[in-house]
């Protein structure tokens, strides 16, 4: 399902909005979203964004920013006016930055936290004609062959290459990470035989579902309902759990009623029909938190990012 543009008015049905009586907000609300048009995390942003539009009263419009790993938006806001009309949503990856390049803020101190809304479901697919049928057979293979075992990601230093990285540190493995623009690369050269497996969230669900590839293995806490069979890094072993939670922020300095209205008003939509769809589209699961509980979780997730890195002793851009 692609949805066209690089914004859109998510909603109409304005007139219904309770929540904007007598102040805040009184004019549309900005939303930057740094993945593109189209894909999982956009999707899941523009059903918040239809019931969110009701809630308000305002249109919500989402806008594409794309460029540095989906973390364009955390950027941005550091020089957008803290009004309230301009939010952003927080890629998990802006909690790395200050190791891997050269940012003079701190993502946890200079953003107004709004809400924490869901996580990805990441996963480790191999194409349906390999020999490997589990990750026991995955692991058997690195290990006979080390460093012949390739993976494909959306980048080094991404969630994908970091977690494969502790995967393989952790049963030290040697493993080779293939580095893709997008995962509508790496998925087809899964397919062609170039690469032996991929690591990414949910973008495999329709070609596991058709019988084009098999899923091994899920860093979710749980076993995924649609695939029941399918263990979690903890069943095979590892304990580690990655979903790489994201949410919305705003402007340092944004007045803490509009926070407030902003925390209200998003709240209300997660519980609606579209973004509970949209969830269950792609084997995600609700992960709120507050503001407050959310810049807390920003700070541990900063000092975990540190560790991870030092523990890898991978080379960094940044500090």
């Amino acid at each position: 399902m692609k949805i066209g543009g690089a914004a859109s008015v998510a909603a109409l049905g304005l007139p219904f909005g309770v929540r904007a009586v007598g102040g805040f907000p009184e004019k549309p609300i900005r939303v930057m979203v740094g993945f593109s048009a189209g894909g999982v995390t956009d999707i899941v942003v523009r059903a918040l964004a239809e019931s969110a539009s009701s809630v308000f009263g305002q249109p919500i419009i989402v806008e594409n920013k794309l460029g540095a790993g989906g973390v364009m938006p955390a950027y941005q806001l550091q020089n957008a006016t803290p009004d309230g009309y301009t939010i952003g949503l927080i890629a998990h990856s802006v909690f790395r930055l200050p190791y891997i390049s050269n940012i003079k803020w701190d993502p946890a101190a200079d953003l107004d936290y709004i809400i924490r809304l869901t996580g990805f479901t990441w996963g480790l697919v191999v194409a349906a004609d390999s020999p490997i049928k589990t990750f026991e057979d995955y692991v058997a293979y690195a290990r006979k062959n080390p460093g012949k075992m390739t993976y494909g990601t959306v980048g080094s230093l991404t969630t994908q290459h970091l977690t494969m990285e502790q995967i393989s540190a952790s049963l030290g493995l040697q493993l080779t990470n293939v580095p893709y623009k997008g995962v509508a690369e790496a998925l087809p050269a899964l397919m062609g035989g170039h690469i032996m497996s991929v690591a990414d969230a949910s973008s495999w669900v329709p070609y596991v579902t058709s019988g084009k590839m098999r899923l091994l293995v899920v860093w979710t806490e749980k076993r995924v309902p649609r695939f029941p069979d399918v263990p979690t890094l903890r069943d095979v072993g590892i304990d580690m759990v990655q979903t790489s939670p994201w949410g919305l922020a705003a402007p340092k300095g944004t007045p803490p009623e509009a926070i407030r209205r902003l925390h209200d008003g998003f709240k209300e939509a997660m519980a609606q029909k579209p973004f509970q769809d949209a969830l269950a589209n792609y084997d995600m699961e609700q992960q709120y938190m507050d503001g407050t509980a959310y810049r807390q979780f920003a700070r541990e997730s900063i000092d975990k990012e540190n560790r991870i890195l030092a523990s890898l002793n991978v080379p960094r851009g940044g500090q």
